[in-house]
């Protein structure tokens, strides 16, 4: 009680609970924000990161160095600069050390770090750690002034703000925080492709979203895998904010018993291998997933290796489709490009954080400069004192003599010389051997080069396209020393808006072969040779396999693939896997949803899906059918009917005509018949069809053409003989007939196929053991039907022709040595004989 006024003292303040848990958990929520869950924009990093960095610095835990017990970094962490739990800080450190976490580790982890199995690691007092080698790029300069240091919780030592972080750690790395309120998720990057944007923005500050992707393709995981589309990089990018789909590389493999095997050996950022084999194999037994028959995990420090073998009757496409859908096979990676600018949080562009970066760095140059002068000036006031010194030695050395004490020694030789306190305290510690004449030397030439430095680094700090100069070269100097390739592709989806703006429209030569392997490559790969000549090898593949079809086409045409059984799907020729010319390319089960029993026939080009065209399909039976394409537009992943079929038969030969087409029908026998096309009724796309040609005993098509004026006819033969013909040669009939004799395969062999050329382009053909070669057509003699011809391929036994294609011609490159020279002209005169011309010919009914 209070004596004078008697009445209770008390120490209670009062206060509002409401706006005190406001501004309680408003401190909170900041302090979480700033200082702990999100990355700074300059160097990205999270405060425990930067702890973790700058302590080994410290202690001299550098690459050249051995490694030291991660507890001892742990415990100096804690000790010096981060008041929380142990556990915080060595999970920070152990992911600094992962590289499936870290695309460039930033730790050097020797012991048990975990795995992508989500195995822990080992205890922190089992375990190793020293900085990596990139690390030390992140706290180069530090002791030079170039960044601001702050108190640590006991105001008992300083810490970095920031760490100088010469390369543009936040985007190479990427971050993951979730903080109160708002969280951030970028993801990792390619060292290479950053720096050469962050280069490209210094010198084109006017550079827009299209100009960087030019450089940043996009995300770049350490674990590797597919991002499907552009869409949502190019919207990440843009806002700040977008849905990136990640899809796991894996690759459809046909064992010798026929049955199929999924491969993957590859799998999306952050996405636990033991976890994903289990879900898959729940899913198995729950029956959502059917076709599997075994999962095997045969991964091992080679990499990963996850083998699903599949039962005989399942479609390795579609349970592969049933797997990206199902299972963390295909994950989204949600994009939230959100760090602290200047103190606060904020939702960044890709060009703002460049921008952002750049503008910190020219700010670490200007600090170091500014040192680095600060330093040389210092230095060169001493030496310019220490010249003084040398030039009147007998008259300092008897001040210092004659005076009492070291303070009367400086103080006489300022009054005496105009020198300072710094510059008279190096003049009494010099020693003796300072005053030869080869010291001497040494102090003039280094206040030389000092007064040069001076100079240089006063038009560093005068010109800020210097300071941007610094920026790139240093830059470029990281980028040669660390970059390497990008692990993650980017695979063209179809469908997607700007797709196609991206993807350069250029001419391609599509193959396929017998067992079902597609590929795609540019049209300078076959080079061409004079007719008769050897070739050049087309593709490594198995002993058996045969290439089949070949043709040419844009890069942003679709591409429709039909199948024995009559079906057809369709793909963008982009979406198809460029390959190497000896490369077999991707089995076609890998692209299309095809089952165990069906085989792709067919392929063709369709530029675009017009009403007023016309899909005219042959069957080896000889059956013939034509819809309207139109009716075949649909993007269904599953494919589409295209044909009925008679059983035993399959769907051979596909054409787009446009209504008016003349058609001829060949077949292995020596038979072809030529009629309009409006003689084949327009049916739907699920109907059968009607007869084209009547077929002989062992006889069945081997090609189908669109006649056009100013065209001839190629016939060759399995032996590799060709001849060219008039059209005019095969009159119009009825279709449905024998036909007249086209060849004579009972002397010169069975026909290979048929093809309509024009004499300006290049013919390539394919024989059975793979060797390609392309002649020019005009090459070939023009002689009338039934001629042997002349040889257009030499096939050595137990070989023969299979295919053909026709190309634009390519000029022949003078310089290079030409295979195949021989003329084979002499002695395979064509041989005119009509025989056969007038074969029965009954129309069906």
């Amino acid at each position: 009680m209070d004596e004078k006024n008697m009445e209770p003292r008390s120490n209670v303040i009062e206060v509002d609970i409401q706006k005190e848990m406001q501004k309680s958990f408003l401190d909170y929520s900041m302090s979480v924000i700033v200082s702990r869950a999100l990355p700074d924009v300059r160097d990205g990093l999270k405060p425990v990161h930067r702890r973790i960095l700058y302590s080994q610095y410290e202690d001299g835990l550098t690459p050249d160095k051995a490694y030291k017990k991660c507890a001892t970094t742990v415990g100096n962490v804690l000790g010096r600069y981060h008041p929380h739990g142990d556990a915080s800080v060595y999970d920070a450190l152990v992911r600094l050390a992962q590289d499936f976490s870290m695309h460039y580790p930033l730790v050097d982890g020797h012991g048990n770090f975990g795995s992508v199995d989500g195995d822990p690691p080992a205890a922190y007092r089992y375990t190793e750690a020293r900085m990596s080698k990139i690390s030390t790029e992140m706290l180069t300069d530090i002791d030079k002034d170039t960044v601001n240091f702050i108190s640590n919780y006991d105001d008992s030592r300083k810490e970095p703000e920031v760490l100088p972080s010469r390369f543009p750690n936040l985007l190479v790395n990427g971050s993951t925080g979730i903080a109160v309120g708002m969280a951030t998720n970028i993801p990792p990057h390619n060292l290479g492709e950053t720096i050469d944007a962050v280069c490209y923005l210094i010198d084109n500050p006017d550079a827009g979203l299209e100009d960087l992707m030019e450089y940043i393709k996009g995300p770049d995981f350490p674990t590797g895998a597919m991002i499907m589309g552009r869409a949502g990089i190019r919207a990440a990018y843009a806002t700040g904010r977008g849905k990136i789909t990640v899809r796991a590389v894996a690759e459809i493999v046909e064992e010798k018993n026929g049955r199929f095997k999924i491969i993957v050996t590859e799998l999306p950022y952050q996405v636990n291998k033991a976890r994903l084999i289990e879900s898959i194999a729940d899913m198995v037994k729950d029956k959502r997933i059917e076709g599997i028959s075994n999962i095997d995990d045969h991964s091992d420090r080679n990499g990963m290796h996850i083998e699903i073998d599949l039962k005989r009757d399942a479609s390795p496409q579609i349970v592969l489709n049933q797997l990206y859908s199902y299972t963390q096979m295909q994950t989204t990676f949600g994009v939230i490009m959100l760090a602290i600018v200047n103190g606060e949080p904020k939702t960044l562009t890709l060009k703002e954080m460049l921008q952002e970066y750049i503008k910190f760095q020219e700010e670490v140059i200007t600090r170091r400069t500014i040192y680095d002068l600060k330093k040389a000036r210092e230095r060169a006031h001493i030496l310019e004192g220490l010249k003084i010194a040398l030039d009147n030695i007998d008259e300092i050395i008897s001040i210092i003599r004659n005076s009492k004490d070291r303070p009367t020694a400086k103080s006489r030789m300022t009054e005496r010389f105009g020198l300072d306190d710094v510059q008279t305290e190096a003049i009494v510690q010099m020693r003796l051997g300072q005053l030869t004449g080869l010291e001497r030397q040494k102090i003039e030439d280094e206040l030389a080069a000092l007064e040069l430095k001076i100079k240089d680094y006063e038009d560093i700090l005068a010109h800020e396209e210097r300071v941007k100069a610094i920026v790139k070269d240093e830059l470029m100097g990281i980028r040669n020393k660390y970059a390497d390739e990008r692990k993650t592709e980017i695979m063209a989806v179809s469908g997607e808006v700007d797709i196609e703006d991206l993807i350069p429209q250029e001419e391609c030569v599509l193959t396929l072969t017998n067992f079902g392997y597609v590929k795609r490559q540019k049209m300078d790969t076959y080079r061409t040779q004079r007719r008769g000549g050897r070739g050049i090898s087309g593709m490594s593949r198995r002993e058996e396999d045969v290439a089949t079809e070949m043709f040419v086409i844009n890069s942003h045409d679709y591409v429709m693939f039909f199948t024995s059984t009559g079906r057809v799907y369709r793909l963008k020729c982009y979406e198809i896997p460029e390959g190497s010319r000896t490369s077999k390319g991707m089995n076609i089960a890998n692209l299309l949803p095809i089952t165990a029993e069906e085989k792709v026939t067919s392929m063709i080009r369709v530029p675009e899906f017009d009403e007023e065209k016309y899909l005219v399909m042959v069957t080896r039976n000889g059956i013939i059918k034509r819809t309207l394409l139109s009716a075949y537009n649909s993007a269904r992943k599953g494919g589409l009917i295209a044909i009925e079929l008679d059983e035993g038969d399959e769907l051979a030969w596909v054409r787009v005509t446009d209504g008016s087409n003349e058609l001829i029908v060949a077949t292995k026998k020596g038979m072809a018949i030529r009629f309009h096309e409006r003689d084949v009724r327009l049916v739907g796309r699920t109907a059968r069809g009607v007869k084209a040609i009547t077929l002989g005993e062992d006889d069945c098509v081997v090609g189908m053409a669109r006649l056009r004026e100013g065209g001839k006819v190629l016939t060759v033969s399995e032996t590799g003989y060709g001849r060219l013909s008039p059209i005019s040669d095969y009159r119009i009939q009825y279709r449905g007939g024998k036909g007249l004799l086209n060849y004579h395969v009972d002397k010169y062999g069975d026909v290979a196929a048929i093809k309509v050329v024009d004499l300006d382009d290049d013919v390539i053909l394919i024989s059975a053991d793979g060797v390609i070669i392309r002649i020019q057509a005009d090459s070939i003699r023009e002689c009338a039907r039934p001629s042997k011809g002349v040889r257009v391929m030499r096939i050595g036994e137990d070989n023969k022709v299979v295919t053909l294609a026709r190309a634009p011609h390519e000029e022949e490159d003078d310089g290079e040595e030409l295979e195949g020279l021989e003329n084979t002209e002499g002695g395979e005169e064509e041989i005119p004989d009509s025989a056969g011309d007038e074969e029965a010919q009954t129309p069906e009914e």
